[in-house]
């Protein structure tokens, strides 16, 4: 019988609208932060696990700036803007000091090197702005409910859909219309030919390690008023993302999408019909998926 109660809102077109469009946005803000993890390994080849420690900086910083102007539309873009081009910064250097000395080593020292730094960053968030939770109010313009569809539903949560396809299609333009975006395609497919052509392939990295950085910054920046900014914030993030990556496909672009909006209606969906094992549920469709396509929906084999 509770198996059976489970599934009542199947017959309810209002709960099904409402869970579709929070994992329309919840999908959407995973996006941000796979798109900059797959778009590194597509270039590096390096298995990032500090993007979820660069997502709890964006959320950081954007929760400081925004404590020190206060709540304001303004004060919550600025803080954005701050969060992205410090987070892109952090990722340059890193990529310039680090990175950038072990690409032919092998990879699990790559591993130990992108994991120290997640130890690093868990305890200079400790350090800087405690081990307490924090959070900051949504602005006023982006509070409040409407009611699309006659669903009542966050205005905020629209925001976030808005703001990530509008950076989804910014970033397919970036890659697949600009002439920096064929010297990342290629190389993904064969860096030595395309260092051989004249192309530096070191700044192409830095560059790209530093994109990679800020759309993780700038996922944290605006999932700060929706979730508690804390030292633990990286550990579930990054777990997401990596279920959204290797779904989508390691390197795949369009693939984090679709990866990213399978996850986030797994997430949403999951919550309403197991709500004691809906943690479980987005491992079940990556476990389902790589039996079935090993190398992800939109990815290649190698």
């Amino acid at each position: 019988m509770e198996l059976l109660s489970a599934f009542d809102w199947i017959g309810n077109p209002v709960a099904i609208t409402r869970q579709f469009m929070a994992g329309l946005a919840n999908g959407m803000l995973l996006f941000l932060v796979a798109a900059g993890l797959s778009l590194i390994f597509g270039v590096s080849r390096i298995v990032n696990f500090a993007h979820g420690g660069i997502f709890m900086l964006g959320a950081y910083f954007t929760y400081t700036v925004v404590n020190l102007l206060g709540s304001s539309i303004y004060s919550f873009v600025l803080a954005l803007i701050v969060s992205t081009a410090t987070t892109f910064l952090f990722g340059v250097a890193f990529e310039m000091l680090c990175l950038r000395r072990i690409y032919r080593s092998p990879q699990a020292f790559q591993l130990l090197v992108t994991f120290g730094l997640v130890l690093i960053l868990g305890d200079a968030v400790r350090l800087i702005w405690g081990r307490e939770e924090n959070s900051i109010e949504i602005p006023a313009l982006l509070n409040g409910i409407v009611r699309p569809f006659g669903v009542s539903f966050p205005v905020y949560r629209i925001a976030l859909f808005v703001i990530g396809l509008a950076i989804c299609l910014g970033m397919w333009a970036l890659i697949y219309r600009s002439r920096w975006g064929m010297f990342v395609r290629a190389a993904t497919v064969d860096r030595e030919m395309l260092q051989a052509l004249g192309v530096d392939v070191r700044r192409l990295f830095t560059t790209v390690f530093g994109l990679g950085a800020a759309l993780a910054g700038l996922a944290g920046g605006l999932a700060a008023p929706i979730l508690a900014v804390g030292p633990g914030l990286h550990a579930q993030v990054l777990i997401d993302a990596f279920v959204v990556v290797v779904i989508g496909g390691m390197g795949s672009l369009p693939g984090a999408l679709a990866g990213a909006l399978l996850v986030g209606q797994a997430n949403a969906f999951g919550t309403l019909a197991f709500p004691t094992l809906a943690i479980v549920v987005p491992f079940i469709v990556m476990t389902i998926l790589l039996i079935v396509r090993p190398w992800g929906l939109l990815g290649k084999p190698e």
